[in-house]
């Protein structure tokens, strides 16, 4: 978290990254066969959007406090990953007819397994036990598990439609109670039960302030969440256009193409998963925890009801359903996942073991 309003001065590097990287993004958006300098120059913007897009997101989690800063950036990540979802949906004809399966898979995997592990593992490594609050956590996860279950897993056994796909009333059901669910969860994270998704201390004591340092003024939280816009717009955008790149390096090295889709969801999620580990560092893992369930009930959330409006017009099927190796990862996540948040308390073997679950998701994807 900022720990003064001198860190987000109009002369921050922070400041003007993103402003460049848009404008790197404008000249190189639908060009094909760029040289590799250009394409690494991409990549050094985008890793200068990504911590842009962290360090604003603090600035702004900081003028609002928790757990409104997590759902900001969460929230503002996602709505711009659908998007690039459903273009690369609406010009990918068939090939694309998985992509919102794989890309939602892969954002619950990174976000359950991978951001929850690292914050628990850095959380318990720095205070022996991570201490959270479970009421939410459990709320939270709860939410995430119904909506990966009703999304993801209950295509692959109905019997309307051909395939790993819902029938069309099948499908509106799906979104409409994904928009519920959702919905549902943002007003008990921020209004009736915002308590549930404060810090804690070790003692299990909510922390209700930034004991740090005073928040910045609304009028440079409003520069910072315009220029947090810019970030994740730029990220996304530059994430899309190394995606060539990325597909010719998988492709010879003979690996599956839905590795693409990971390496791209990685990136895409890595101003959350950088923020996530901050905050574990300074005993707050309750916003660590938020961060990741947040972002993967956003993802489920704001992805399903998007594709599943813009099938109307798109042709071809919409294969939601999971294979057999992902759905035993989803459950032994589900599983795990369970055990973990239910005590409020975590070792770093907790943080381990989903550790040991996002890898063996990275193994399968590479060698499935």
């Amino acid at each position: 978290m900022s720990t003064s309003v001198d860190r987000v001065k109009p002369t921050h590097w922070a400041s003007f990254v993103p402003v460049l990287a848009l404008v790197l993004l404008a000249f190189s958006w639908g060009r094909e066969g760029m040289p590799g300098a250009v394409v690494a120059l991409l990549a050094v913007f985008l890793g200068g959007g990504v911590l842009a897009a962290v360090h604003h997101a603090e600035v702004v989690a900081h003028r609002v406090g928790e757990p409104f800063g997590s759902l900001v950036l969460a929230v503002a990540v996602t709505i711009i990953e659908v998007a690039l979802i459903v273009t690369l949906m609406a010009d990918g004809g068939e090939k694309s007819a998985s992509l919102a399966r794989d890309t939602v898979f892969a954002a619950v995997m990174i976000t359950l397994n991978g951001i929850v592990g690292i914050s628990l593992l850095v959380g318990a490594l720095k205070r022996r036990v991570a201490v959270f609050n479970p009421e939410g956590s459990v709320a939270a996860f709860g939410a995430v598990a119904t909506l990966a279950g009703l999304s993801l897993a209950l295509p692959t056994f109905t019997t309307s439609a051909p395939g790993p796909e819902f029938s069309p009333t099948q499908l509106i059901f799906a979104a409409v109670a994904a928009v519920f669910i959702y919905g549902l969860f943002v007003v008990t994270q921020t209004v009736r039960h915002r308590d549930y998704f404060l810090p804690v201390t070790q003692q299990g004591k909510v922390i209700d302030e930034d004991e740090h340092a005073d928040p910045p003024p609304a009028k440079v939280a409003l520069i910072s969440l315009g220029l947090l816009a810019v970030s994740l717009v730029a990220v996304v955008g530059l994430a899309k256009g190394v995606s060539p790149t990325i597909e010719k390096g998988v492709e010879a090295a003979g690996l599956p193409a839905s590795v693409v889709g990971v390496v791209i969801a990685l990136l895409v999620l890595l101003p959350e998963s950088i923020a996530a580990v901050r905050a574990a560092k300074r005993d707050r893992v309750q916003t660590s925890l938020n961060l990741g369930l947040g972002s993967a009930m956003a993802s489920i959330g704001l992805t399903i009801p998007a594709v599943a409006l813009a099938s109307i017009w798109m042709d071809g099927p919409l294969l939601l359903g999971l294979g057999a190796t992902h759905m035993v990862l989803l459950a032994l996540t589900v599983a795990v996942g369970t055990l973990t948040f239910v005590p409020g308390r975590a070792t770093p073997l907790q943080g381990g073991v989903h550790l040991s679950l996002f890898a063996a998701y990275l193994v399968l994807a590479v060698s499935p």
